[in-house]
């Protein structure tokens, strides 16, 4: 009570400040009412003496009444004069007569309910407390005044009833009610609160308002459930009392019952109550909640929230603010403060929850949890997580986990994550160590969603809050880079990299920390540099005094590297002077400053410029690979910047590459050339053969005997001269191509003539000439090679876009010109065992870690076999290792798909031999793949009189189609990662992951798949002709007068096919498309495919109904796949597209799709069938799509086991199941696990029995499980024919599980239906005996084989046997009939049947097996778990009488 009194006594002051400051602004009460109430005072009655003398004088007007004595003894007196008064008892009732007189008028009234004011005289100072209760409260305190002070006080609420609050500057029904709050005894409480509640069920709402909140301070403890009754019931009457009620109801003591009523009906009304009650709401409910409905309460509370109503007034705010007047817009900015305190209130409401009640903490953790829409999860979900894991540290773990894994599942998009930041960065703000914390243990992960949501943590910290978090935020990132872990860097680096471009003055304050990145650069590999100083020259360069000292550090930094003799340093130097070079080129905008500044500006430009410039040029010159790399990161540069370079500050170094190339590299055509070579040199692939006037030549032979000879006599060059190598041809081409379109808009005009131009070469007439040439012209003609077709890529990728037709016509050309090289290459390398060819990439961060690679490679060409590199070795044994561990399920399909391809393709085709040699080619632009929008093109042939002499047709064909396919899927697969990816926890070579991708990797995921979405249709039409010539190829077959197809040429086609479907695979199931920004691109890239059904009628189409189109048009290719790696593909598209989402009737198609690829025979054209471990691989993925889409599994199984699996029994050696011409003995043991885990996981899908099935339910069960466990039965005995060791393997790891599942799933529904279904039941347990003694015999066979493989599985197998005899037991136990339950021994035999002797066995051959039993119920036999002991019980058991015999 002394703890409640100090707080009313907090409250009445409040209120007397409250209702204190309006007064004054307020109408007063006139002269007239002041001076007539003055002469009251002077002419006192009994009332005004009896307080005067007990020492309270009464003040009239604004001021106070005064008390000169102590409260209690105020008390005392007055009683004592009451008691005392001649007239006692009626002077009692002439003093409150005295006192309801004094109260007419409200001032004096008013002065009553308030506080009274200590008098300090010099003798009564210390006597009287600072604080003292109203009058009316002291009077409440004497006993004989108080029913009458009470009656007078309810009398005078009804007069207040219908005034505006504040008329008067004064509440004064709650002044009145809470004169009742904490008296220190009621003499008829009971009547009190009767007339209170009388009072609330009359009055308007904010007195009922006042009266109910005050109800808890009012009430003795013996009313409490009486009055929380009566407001339960009024609860239900309306809504405008919730608050006040659930807000008295929480301070009151209810029972278990009434508690969950109110409970309920708080929970409907979160929805629709008003924001600023809704906390008041919330805390009810979480305070009330009990352990054993935690999780249900909240689940509820958690669908009822919703935050966005609460983002509403911010949104309104921030569209108003440009249209409306400023005092509009300050009222709307106070809604919005108003509406974002409710959120702070909400939130601190269930932090206190979460913090005080471990129940509600672990019960919100699993309410999120349980959800597995994606759409169930909102904002405060995350932010709950957020606040649970700052809360409560015993609960960290348990929300890190949660979080991952929604992140994993895709529930928790970056999306929510961004509003969460948005929309409530004031609450957010409080966990700011939490988030931290988190961003950097997602930054740890190894699945990239959970790393990039922690990378867009860090940003969206460093955006909402305030100097103090974005330091923090910088410093863990420049921790992060400077950790060493791989991932850690590249995506801290990606995030300082957003953080400079969007928030560059706010970064700039943080320029010292990033700076210091630059004493760890020794861990950063090339990629990472050019980062790193993007950022640094992006900060340096922006403002110009803060950013100088940045730029002394830089300079410093990169004139030492640049100085190094070590490569990785220089390396590293000139990507970093390139960096700075685009930051001091970029061109400033016009109100920058003024001009005389800007020519400042420009002056020190040029001099900076010309600084770095010089310095580059003078310490790149004599090392070719150090000139290409600097070429390539200067082309980099102008392709990154473009139009945003300030080309005067350039126009030096521009006209010294335009004269430079021409120089070094081009000569004027002539019949002969002179010099000593080690091959005669003949000028090839000229497309300008008729223009024969000023004719020029690529000296590419010249230069490479050059450049070998070189190599041979180190040193020989002038030093003085820079070097010219045929390394730096390509390099330089295209710095020149990208320098010459930015100066001439795109135009490349001025250099046209190098599309068609020839190259010396030899004569490429290789076949048969090789074995006589020595390793160095071998070695030579291969470097050749490499160098030609390098140029080749680069002038495709230079003209490419052009759109002149006959420019196109010569692209076309050199794609051909590609192919026809990289056969005679494929030829020249399976010669050369060993070669290592010359680098054309020149950024690796690993140079001497590249011929290692690449000497394997070739090494593996020798055979004449074509495979892979060591990436595709490492995949093909994580998919063998994927089929021994995958439990049935679809194996990892992330395999390098295009490895597959490679594997699938003969020797015949050049790219399987090139698949390792990838490093050592350029990179096509994405710009390339515009090529396959031609058809047909016409390329003019001129004379030298510009007349036309002929038209010659240049196709896309086949080759050219096949080698662009293949690139563009190699860069779908590096850059858009499907759904599934997971990042290998510890990589091997991860610095070569990027070789080949330099150009590609500066795009974003998304600017790709747009790319890709533009090139549908015309991939679609080749799709659309792949499919008409293996449609017609097939109609052809039976022809005999037909010459038929090549092999060689229907591989080429079946590739292209392949590569294909491919294609749309890795678009379509890129993981991009769940992201809600990416929804129009999907609709974009669904649009073309259902447009080829349906031209001209899908614009306006749902999004549903144009993934039913597409994946209507995709279906149409089934009948036309060529391969079976093909049909696997096909399957995988259209999973992808189903997803989006899946409906039943799509599950059905691929059902039958699957199961018609299933039993289609698969020959390649050279009359074999189709085997190895690719095709188990992707017949493994086909079959399990089957299982799990049929509407059936276990009739699909037991039509494979039933008909497919005898037919293949009674086949040939060689032979197949005719049903099924997949299923080989081959391929058998993929049939067999996926068949078995399906089984395993069919029988986990069906419910447990309860007792409160009904007998239909109960029957229902049960004939599901004897279907399953028929086909149980039926694949364990298939062991007695295949008996191979995977088969065997497979059988006790699943039986093991199926014995499990129906231990604790089948046992409880046969405990309940024993007596309804008594034969139905031991037909069951009669099947799964027969069963589980074939496993006994395995485990016998595997301890006479003692295989250590198969042994691993007996303990854990035996263990299960042995609780299913004594399950079966208790069953029996439980349905009265233990008498029926007997046990037997079973001896140990093998997989024939045939007993296994052993000494002990030996011992007792006279003994039975089995023994019978007349009850009716089902007998039981124990197999022994050991060889020698007779007594130990273990193994399965099984009903019926001694039919069961094995």
């Amino acid at each position: 009570m002394i703890s409640k009194r100090k707080s009313w006594k907090v409250d009445a002051s409040e209120e007397s400040c409250k209702t204190d400051l309006p007064k004054t602004k307020k109408s007063r009460i006139s002269d007239k009412e002041n001076a007539s109430a003055f002469c009251g005072l002077e002419n006192e009655g009994v009332f005004e003496e009896l307080l005067r003398t007990s020492g309270i004088v009464l003040k009239a007007g604004e001021g106070q009444n005064e008390i000169a004595v102590d409260q209690i003894t105020f008390q005392k007196k007055l009683c004592l004069a009451l008691e005392k008064h001649p007239t006692y008892p009626a002077v009692v009732k002439q003093f409150i007569s005295g006192l309801e007189s004094h109260i007419k008028d409200r001032n004096q009234f008013k002065n009553c309910l308030l506080p009274c004011t200590p008098v300090r005289t010099e003798s009564s100072r210390n006597l009287v407390h600072s604080y003292c209760e109203s009058l009316i409260k002291l009077l409440l305190g004497i006993k004989i005044l108080q029913p009458a002070v009470i009656t007078l006080l309810l009398e005078k609420i009804p007069e207040f009833f219908f005034d505006i609050v504040g008329t008067f500057g004064t509440n004064f029904p709650r002044l009145i009610v809470n004169q009742f709050k904490w008296l220190d005894r009621l003499l008829d409480s009971q009547d009190l609160v009767k007339k209170l509640m009388q009072m609330v069920s009359v009055s308007p709402v904010p007195i009922q308002h006042d009266i109910i909140t005050s109800l808890p301070e009012i009430l003795e403890d013996s009313q409490q459930s009486e009055v929380a009754r009566e407001l339960s019931c009024l609860l239900k009457q309306g809504r405008r009392l919730t608050v006040p009620i659930l807000d008295a109801l929480s301070r009151l003591d209810l029972d278990a019952d009434l508690v969950a009523e109110v409970r309920q009906s708080a929970m409907t009304i979160v929805p629709s109550v008003k924001l600023e009650d809704l906390p008041v709401v919330v805390k009810f409910i979480l305070q009330n909640v009990k352990a054993a409905d935690a999780v249900e309460v909240i689940s509820d509370l958690r669908k009822s929230l919703d935050l966005s109503s609460c983002v509403l007034p911010l949104q309104i705010h921030s569209s108003q603010k440009k249209i409306k007047s400023q005092v509009q817009a300050s009222s709307s900015l106070s809604q919005v403060t108003t509406s974002q305190n409710c959120v702070k209130l909400l939130f601190d409401v269930i932090k206190l929850a979460v913090r005080f009640q471990k129940d509600v903490s672990e019960a919100w953790i699993k309410a999120i949890e349980n959800s597995t829409s994606v759409s169930d999860h909102k904002v405060l979900d995350l932010i709950v997580l957020l606040l649970i894991h700052s809360t409560n540290t015993r609960n960290r773990k348990q929300t890190e986990k949660v979080l991952r894994s929604k992140i994993r599942l895709g529930c928790m998009p970056e999306q929510l994550m961004q509003n969460a930041f948005q929309n409530h960065s004031t609450v957010i703000k409080d966990f700011f160590p939490s988030i931290l914390a988190l961003a950097q243990a997602f930054l740890h992960s190894a699945h990239p969603a959970v790393v990039s949501f922690g990378s867009c943590m860090y940003k969206q910290a460093f955006a909402a809050f305030d100097s103090y978090c974005q330091q923090e935020v910088v410093t863990a990132l420049v921790t992060h880079v400077c950790s060493g872990s791989e991932t850690e860097l590249d995506i801290s680096l990606d995030v300082l990299t957003d953080l400079v471009v969007l928030h560059t003055s706010l970064l700039m304050r943080y320029a010292t920390f990033v700076k210091t990145i630059l004493d760890s650069t020794q861990k950063l590999n090339p990629c990472q540099i050019r980062k790193l100083f993007y950022i640094l020259s992006t900060l340096a360069f922006s403002q110009k005094q803060e950013g100088s000292y940045i730029q002394d550090d830089m300079h410093m930094v990169i004139r030492k590297w640049l100085s190094s003799t070590v490569p990785n340093h220089k390396q590293m130097g000139i990507i970093g002077a390139v960096s700075m070079i685009g930051s001091v080129a970029l061109k400033r905008n016009e109100g920058d400053a003024a001009s005389l500044e800007r020519a400042e500006l420009n002056s020190e430009s040029d001099g900076q410029l010309s600084t770095l410039l010089d310095l580059v040029s003078f310490c790149c010159e004599q090392t070719p690979e150090v000139l290409a790399l600097y070429y390539d990161e200067f082309a980099s540069l102008i392709e990154k910047q473009k139009g945003k370079l300030d080309l005067q500050l350039l126009d030096g170094f521009g006209k010294s590459l335009v004269e430079d190339f021409p120089s070094d590299f081009v000569v004027d055509l002539s019949p002969t050339v002179h010099g000593s070579f080690l091959f005669p040199v003949k000028s090839l692939y000229n497309l300008d053969e008729d223009q024969s006037q000023e004719a020029i030549a690529i000296n590419l032979l010249p230069l490479v005997s050059q450049s070998e000879l070189g190599r041979v006599t180190a040193g020989a060059s002038n030093q003085s001269k820079r070097a010219v190598s045929p390394m730096c041809l390509s390099p330089s081409f295209r710095l020149l191509r990208l320098y010459t379109a930015e100066q001439n808009s795109g135009s490349l005009e001025e250099i046209d003539a190098l599309l068609g131009c020839p190259l010396y070469l030899t004569d490429l007439e290789v076949e048969g000439k090789l074995e006589s040439l020595s390793k160095q012209e071998r070695e030579f003609l291969c470097s050749l090679l490499f160098y030609a077709l390098n140029w080749f890529r680069e002038v495709v990728n230079a003209f490419c876009q052009q759109q002149d037709a006959e420019m196109k016509g010569k692209v076309l050309t050199r794609l051909q010109n590609i192919t026809e090289l990289q056969n005679v290459l494929g030829k020249c390398l399976a010669a050369t065992p060993g070669y290592v060819p010359p680098p054309a990439t020149f950024d690796s961060e690993a140079p001497e870690a590249v011929p290692s690679i690449n000497a394997a490679g070739p090494a593996r060409k020798r055979s004449g076999r074509k495979k892979k590199a060591d990436g595709s070795k490492a995949g093909s044994a994580d998919r063998s290792q994927a089929d021994d561990s995958s439990e049935g399920n679809q194996p990892d399909t992330e395999l390098s798909e295009l490895d597959k391809a490679a594997t699938d393709r003969e020797a015949g085709n050049p790219l399987a031999q090139l698949q390792s040699y990838r490093p050592y080619f350029r990179e096509l632009d994405l710009e390339v793949f515009t090529v396959l929008h031609c058809g047909l093109l016409t390329k003019s042939v001129l004379d030298t009189e510009m007349h036309t002499e002929a038209r010659e047709v240049v196709q896309l064909g086949p080759a050219e189609l096949c080698f662009l396919l293949d690139d563009l899927c190699w860069k779908l697969e590096h850059v858009l990662p499907s759904g599934s990816t997971r990042r290998v926890p510890f990589p091997k070579e991860r610095g070569n992951k990027d070789i080949g991708f330099s150009h590609l990797c500066q795009r974003s995921p998304k600017e790709v798949a747009m790319c890709v979405v533009d090139l549908l249709k015309p991939l679609c039409k080749h799709m659309e002709n792949m499919h008409n010539y293996f449609q017609a190829s097939v109609q052809n077959q039976g022809a005999e007068d037909e010459p038929g197809v090549t092999i060689q040429e229907h591989q080429l086609m079946s590739s292209c096919y392949q590569l294909l479907l491919l294609t749309f695979r890795s678009l379509f199931a890129w993981n991009g498309f769940s992201q809600h920004e990416n929804t129009d691109l999907l609709r974009s890239a669904l649009q073309v495919l259902a447009d080829r059904l349906k031209p001209g009628e899908t614009e306006f189409l749902l999004l549903e109904e144009l993934i039913s189109e597409s994946f209507q048009y995709l279906l149409n290719f089934q009948q036309s796949v060529p391969s079976f790696h093909c049909a696997y593909i096909l399957t995988q598209l259209l999973i992808a597209i189903a997803e989006k989402p899946m409906s039943g009737w799509k599950k059905e198609k691929l059902a039958s799709l699957a199961k018609q690829f299933l039993c289609q025979s698969w020959v390649k054209p050279s009359g074999d069938r189709e085997k190895g471990s690719q095709f188990n691989s992707a017949l493994h993925t086909l079959l399990c799509v089957y299982l799990e889409h049929t509407d059936n599994i276990l009739k699909a199984i037991e039509e494979i086991s039933s008909v497919g699996v005898p037919e293949l029994m009674n086949s040939a050696k060689d032979g197949c199941s005719s049903t099924y011409p997949t299923l080989s003995r081959q391929t058998f043991p993929v049939f067999f696990r996926v068949m078995m885990a399906q089984l395993e996981s069919s029988a986990k899908s069906i419910p447990a029995g309860k007792p409160s099935d009904s007998s239909e339910v109960q029957l229902e069960k049960l004939l599901r499980w004897n279907i399953t466990v028929r086909n149980f039965h039926i694949l364990i005995n298939l062991v007695k024919v295949f008996d191979s060791r995977p088969v065997l393997n497979i059988c006790l790891k699943y039986g093991r599980l199926f014995v499990e599942a129906f231990l604790k799933l089948a046992m409880p529904l046969l405990d309940h239906s024993f007596k309804k279904h008594t034969d139905d039941v031991q037909s069951l347990l009669k099947t799964l005996q027969l069963s589980t003694r074939q496993l006994h015999h395995m485990c016998g066979h595997s301890k006479i084989h003692q295989d250590i493989g198969l042994t691993n599985h007996v303990p854990l197998l035996k263990k299960s046997l042995e609780q299913f005899v004594y399950r079966v037991k208790a069953m029996l136990a439980f349905n009265h009939c233990q008498e029926a339950f007997w046990v037997g021994i079973l001896k140990n035999r093998d997989l024939q049947g045939e007993e296994i002797l052993t000494q002990g066995s030996e011992e007792r051959g006279s003994d039975e097996e089995d023994s019978e039993d007349s009850a009716e119920g089902p007998a039981e036999e124990e197999p022994s778990g050991s060889d020698t002991d007779d007594s130990e019980q273990r193994g399965g058991a099984g009903p019926g009488p001694s039919a069961a015999r094995p």
